[in-house]
């Protein structure tokens, strides 16, 4: 009888632990267990106990509950990358990072999930784009982009042009451009023919049109010659 409470009494943090990794796959879900969290980096398993990744976690913006994939704000992290880094992630998740197109596919493929995109200029001057529905399909289809509904909080809708899109880096050329839309505008994106929004585009300090649509850009809110201060994207699952 002993015996057997020592081996339950040993079992049961096992037990707890696989039970918290499976129910706290993304940001919303470690939300939901403690509202009173603060924004930060936390674990998330995107694929299950095995996945675990760290990840900036907005608990304040429009409701909170969001888990960032992708952030600029200082120029701090080189995202002219190939495309293994694309998939795996780079960056850290406190400052200047991407998720991860592995990451960001398997979160999406097994819920709903909506999409905020904030943005900063060099006057201080904010806006954002919110999608009520994004996903990221598997490698073997290219990562194809899917987002739609678009609410507009002043700074245009300049990402539907890129849904239905493959992910194009400068090593792998996946757009409907003829040529390579990565090495042309020096990012990694679900490009076209080629872009309207370069979120991960090299960072340069506001309007110069010395080199046309190479940035950080939205081009609806800016146009192609402004390179913006600051940018992330972050998703929720859809409630």
């Amino acid at each position: 009888m002993k015996l057997g409470s020592v081996v339950l009494l040993l079992l049961a943090p096992l037990s707890t632990s696989c039970y918290d990794l499976f129910q706290t796959p993304d940001c919303s879900d470690i939300h939901h267990q403690d509202n009173s969290l603060p924004s930060g980096e936390y674990t998330i398993y995107p694929a299950g106990e095995r996945s675990a990744v760290q990840a900036y976690c907005d608990m304040k913006s429009e409701g909170g509950e969001w888990t960032v994939i992708q952030r600029r704000m200082d120029g701090s992290v080189n995202f002219y990358r190939p495309w293994d880094q694309y998939k795996l992630g780079f960056g850290s998740a406190v400052g200047e990072h991407w998720l991860g197109l592995d990451n960001i596919h398997y979160l999406t493929h097994n819920k709903k999930y909506e999409l905020l995109v904030e943005m900063e200029d060099f006057d201080g001057k904010k806006v954002f784009a919110r999608y009520s529905q994004f996903s990221v399909g598997a490698e073997c289809d290219g990562f194809v982009l899917k987002v739609s509904g678009f609410t507009n909080g002043g700074a245009g809708d300049s990402l539907s042009y890129h849904s239905g899109q493959k992910f194009s880096t400068f090593d792998k050329d996946q757009d409907s451009y003829a040529g390579n839309c990565a090495k042309r505008f020096l990012g990694g994106f679900w490009y076209n023919t080629c872009h309207s929004s370069n979120p991960n585009g090299v960072y340069r300090w506001g309007a110069d049109n010395t080199l046309y649509a190479v940035g950080v850009e939205w081009k609806l809110w800016k146009g192609h010659d402004y390179s913006l201060k600051a940018i992330s994207m972050k998703i929720r699952p859809v409630h």
